[in-house]
């Protein structure tokens, strides 16, 4: 066996077992970025940037099945076998690059309508209704206060009629904090979209990396299988390659 035939051979089992191992890091980067938007839901209206998400769980589903049949196919040197290989994994390569250019494009909508939308949310803000709690973890989790910062609670209606702002803007959740405006250093005072806009971005980023990451072993393996299938086909034919 020439070097080329076995370097081709051994990338092809070694994709074989990364698909199994991508299956499950694919899956859990879907569910992350998933479990990401429905944690800040209530601020985004456009449900289509879940799509990448969902391109990367059907990618890690098929995963699983293909790395066994290429494995087998790359042992028994199976030319109708390499060949689905091959056809498996342009299509997984072209279903990554889908799910990266649907990343890259809704990473710049993700900005869209997200001010308007939350400015919306914060004025539905009574304390109890489901808008506070998506408000109130909000405002926890990234650790900020109002829209563009706590001065924007001014304007709504909790803060018309109570005259203070929401508790979940105060650093120290289990000291006094009665959340007046006129107390800075009690408070969160950086606003919530620019965070939350920074996070959406990071998770987007870091699936888009993963998948790329994938993506460029897929095209070395569809490199591999073209090798296998030449120097076969060459052996068939009665020529001998140069190199051998």
């Amino acid at each position: 066996m020439d070097c080329g035939i076995l370097t081709s051979k051994t990338i092809l089992l070694f994709l074989s077992l990364v698909f199994w191992a991508a299956g499950g890091v694919l899956a859990y980067v879907a569910s992350y970025m998933i479990k990401s938007y429905d944690s800040f839901g209530s601020f985004l209206q456009d449900k289509q940037t879940l799509i990448p998400a969902a391109i990367i769980i059907g990618i890690s589903v098929v995963m699983f099945i293909f790395g066994l049949v290429g494995c087998c196919a790359t042992l028994r040197e199976s030319t109708g076998g390499l060949s689905c290989f091959f056809l498996i994994i342009m299509l997984i390569f072209a279903a990554e690059v889908a799910a990266l250019v649907f990343s890259f494009i809704y990473q710049g909508k993700i900005s869209q309508d997200l001010e308007r939308s939350m400015n919306d949310t914060f004025a539905k803000y009574d304390g109890s209704n489901p808008e506070s709690q998506a408000v109130d973890l909000l405002q926890n989790e990234l650790m900020c206060c109002g829209v563009n910062n706590y001065t924007s609670w001014f304007n709504t209606p909790w803060f018309l009629t109570n005259k203070t702002i929401p508790p979940s803007c105060c650093k120290n959740k289990t000291a006094q904090c009665p959340g007046i405006p006129f107390q800075p250093d009690l408070i969160y005072t950086e606003g919530c979209e620019d965070k939350l806009e920074k996070t959406l971005h990071d998770v987007l980023t870091y699936g888009m990396l993963v998948v790329l990451g994938f993506a460029i072993i897929k095209f070395f393996g569809m490199l591999s299988v073209c090798v296998i299938t030449c120097r076969n086909n060459s052996r068939r034919s009665g020529y001998q390659a140069l190199y051998a």
